[in-house]
């Protein structure tokens, strides 16, 4: 008999926290009898605290040759993101620190407070080729302890001083900290940002995305953005069948509300250890549908969880992602976002000075 599932900790997205399945860690499964006498005994379980461990890699910008991603460079100040979006692709990278991709990998996070020190001697280096750089791709640089650590406005701060392009994705309006830096490079042409709405219901957001800011928050980040002359579109992100592919309309008009100027959007993925995260969550928010969801990402996905090929992996298979991107486009004429996103300059880039100061040679 399967054991019954651990009790559900506040503002938290993974059920459960089970281990890296790469790395040869042994799996633990809770004994049912040990649950039944912990709730009677102990009462619900205690809040999960966030940590942080420094971390001093050598390089900050990390390259791909992905065909289907519009960048080859991105920048990731954190390991790991305390927002716990359930569905987060990057939710596996934890499991190269041995640690699990479940409640671990939103409550034991990785700073690199070197970052724009790294990224200075990256730009400075007479081999560097310059083009758009992006922040967000992997985890979200706007993440609660951005607050206290402010390692994306330094780097951004890099960026600016070196007038160099960069994109930034986030579902958070802490960015709005850093819009003096934007709207001065928004000026040059030299910034693009998105801003991701998964759902408008803020019910579904808390146990979806439990520590990402509200969805209303983030559509008044879009005008605050747009108002200071950044061009920012609205990424919808994932679409999850049967859960949130019926509101691709009402937040398409909600960010055109906004003053976006463009849509996005992507179908959800769920590489390798994400899936059983999904199927978890699924079962202890949404045990009515669960089957039938699955079933939906299956036909999408070629009859598996996830399809890993590029270019499929983004837009799926079949007849739900064609109807999904009919809908998409026929809103995006309806509110004038089908227009293309503004181009990113690349001609204005002046390496910056090594450590703040001039090189003798």
């Amino acid at each position: 008999m399967p054991a019954k599932p651990l009790p559900l900790l506040a503002g938290r997205g993974a059920p459960e926290n089970p281990p890296p399945v790469r790395t040869g860690s042994l799996a633990r499964e809770a004994d049912g009898d040990w649950l039944d006498a912990a709730a009677n005994i102990d009462g619900a379980p205690p809040r999960l605290r966030t940590t942080v461990t420094i971390e001093h890699p050598k390089t900050i910008i990390a390259r791909n040759t992905s065909p289907d991603i519009g960048f080859d460079r991105s920048i990731n100040p954190y390991r790991g993101c305390e927002h716990g979006c359930i569905y987060c692709f990057a939710r596996p990278t934890h499991a190269f620190h041995d640690l699990s991709p479940g409640l671990d990998f939103e409550s034991r996070l990785f700073a690199k407070p070197d970052a724009a020190k790294l990224l200075r001697r990256e730009l400075a280096s007479r081999n560097y080729k310059v083009a758009p750089l992006a922040i967000g791709t992997n985890t979200d640089g706007y993440q609660p302890i951005e607050r206290d650590w402010g390692i994306t406005r330094s780097v951004i701060e890099v960026l600016a001083e070196a007038r160099h392009p960069l994109l930034i994705t986030t579902k958070s309006d802490r960015l709005l900290r850093d819009i003096d830096l934007l709207a001065q490079m928004a000026k040059d042409e030299l910034v693009g940002v998105a801003i991701s709405v998964t759902t408008l219901d803020a019910a579904l957001a808390r146990t979806l995305e439990p520590r990402a800011p509200h969805p209303q928050r983030r559509l008044a980040a879009i005008r605050a953005l747009v108002d200071a002359g950044i061009p920012t579109q609205v990424n919808i992100s994932p679409i999850i069948p049967a859960i949130t592919d019926h509101e691709i309309e009402a937040i398409m008009a909600a960010a055109a509300g906004a003053g976006a100027i463009r849509a996005s959007y992507i179908l959800m993925r769920l590489p390798f250890e994400v899936a059983p995260l999904f199927r978890a969550w699924l079962a202890a928010h949404y045990p009515d549908r669960a089957d039938k969801v699955m079933h939906m990402v299956q036909d999408i996905r070629g009859g598996r969880d996830n399809d890993p090929n590029f270019f499929s992996r983004m837009k799926g298979r079949g007849i739900w992602p064609q109807l999904i991107r009919q809908r998409v486009k026929r809103a995006a004429r309806a509110h004038g976002m089908d227009r293309s996103f503004p181009a990113i300059r690349t001609d204005l880039f002046r390496p910056p000075e090594r450590g703040g100061q001039m090189e003798l040679f």
